[in-house]
């Protein structure tokens, strides 16, 4: 398929796909599905290897938001059954926290609702982080707290953090139609903070919430563009009491093409498949792990994810390996001149020893939706698997063990 090389050409040369290759990469069938996989497949492990980075989510803060992102189940007004609770303290994050990382994640996230923290807001986070290194030196540490204050950046990577998150989530031209509490710009600004603090920007998107492909291809232009590290996809949960509750748009193939293309787009940052994989790829979410190089480990902010052992069985099961806290991420030319001991061991020599294994075996317009899907993707999407969706009930902000 001449696209397929040519997509595969381009992101082993770190090139950007022209916005008409990348559309058309939505707009394949399911027929040419493992073919697509395999292309992407390819760029993924020539930049990655065959690793698979671990994160782990704490939510410090969980509900009573006044952003009215539809798409959240913390935000003004929602109804969703979610745990509700105050800032975790730092010993507690830092317990909770632990559970990740004897699971093997390398990266802690420590989330907390809200439009975006006050100064003591900082000081809480900074002694959290101060807690978790204090206790896993070689954790690497993200904080999401939302829309930044001049100096905040500065002083979380004064106290140890490594990265800041804070996704576009979808395209500027309909993100008044999703958030009206902020602006698109104002996260724009936001992820630029924390880039010129020195954390590792981590920015992403959420699919599913009934965009066109020109929109999904607009955010992941403008991800590109603003050049984050880590570009998290997360699929739209659909939670029971959050505006976008019977937004049902994502099929498996659909979830896996929208990676894929990111990929093509993002050929040399850290893909992270993120919330809703459990959701929408279902028994697909292992051909993922040939398209993302990272994941969630367990459960997520409000939901829960599938038990922590069985990623790890995916992640083996399909071929790939969890990433240790002696390997580097990000191949070396993103990394600068920084030297680590993986550097004779990194992506490049992972991809040179597996560049003929794998998946590189595998053998629009006119669709129904707004997502422009063929019909009969739109009449499997439509199929709401709320059974799938399940409330966060351990964990950080429980006396229940977390799962990781």
């Amino acid at each position: 398929m001449d696209l397929l090389n040519t997509l595969v050409d381009k992101g082993l040369r770190r090139e950007l796909p022209s916005r008409e290759e990348a559309l058309a990469v939505l707009a394949t069938s399911d027929d040419e599905l493992l073919d697509v996989v395999a292309a992407a497949g390819k760029v993924r492990r020539q930049w990655f290897g065959r690793r698979v980075k671990l994160n782990y989510l704490v939510n410090l803060k969980s509900g009573l938001c006044p952003e009215d992102c539809s798409y959240c189940s913390q935000r003004l007004g929602s109804k969703a059954d979610i745990l509700k609770y105050t800032w975790l303290k730092p010993d507690q994050a830092s317990e909770a926290a632990a559970a990740g990382v004897a699971g093997g994640a390398k990266r802690v996230c420590l989330v907390a609702s809200g439009r975006g923290p006050t100064d003591r807001d900082v000081d809480r986070v900074s002694k959290t982080i101060e807690a978790i290194k204090g206790r896993h030196e070689d954790v690497e540490v993200c904080a999401c707290l939302g829309l930044l204050s001049e100096g905040q950046a500065d002083r979380l990577r004064g106290a140890g953090a490594d990265a800041y998150n804070h996704n576009l989530n979808t395209s500027e031209s309909t993100y008044g139609e999703i958030t009206t509490t902020h602006t698109y710009q104002d996260r724009v600004d936001t992820v630029q903070q924390a880039q010129a603090a020195g954390l590792s920007a981590c920015s992403g998107l959420i699919a599913g919430m009934g965009e066109s492909d020109e929109d999904l291809v607009d955010v992941v232009f403008s991800l590109r563009e603003l050049d984050p590290d880590s570009v998290p996809v997360n699929f739209l949960i659909p939670f029971e009491g959050t505006p976008l509750a019977k937004e049902w748009n994502l099929t498996p193939q659909r979830a896996l093409r929208i990676l894929a293309m990111v990929r093509f787009v993002c050929p040399d940052v850290e893909v992270r498949l993120a919330g809703g994989r459990e959701v929408h790829l279902r028994s697909l979410q292992p051909l993922a792990l040939h398209l993302a190089n990272s994941i969630f480990l367990g459960d997520y902010l409000t939901s829960e994810g599938q038990a922590g052992k069985a990623d790890l069985d995916m992640i083996a099961d399909a071929g790939y390996e969890v990433e240790g806290a002696d390997k580097v991420t990000l191949p070396e030319h993103r990394r600068g001149a920084e030297s680590d001991a993986d550097a004779g061991t990194g992506a490049g020599a992972d991809a040179d020893a597996d560049a003929d294994a794998g998946c590189g075996s595998h053998a629009g317009s006119g669709g129904c939706g707004p997502c422009g899907s063929a019909p009969a993707e739109q009449d499997a999407a439509d199929e709401a698997r709320t059974d799938l969706v399940a409330v966060r009930r351990r964990g950080a902000g429980t006396d229940l063990a977390p799962n990781a």
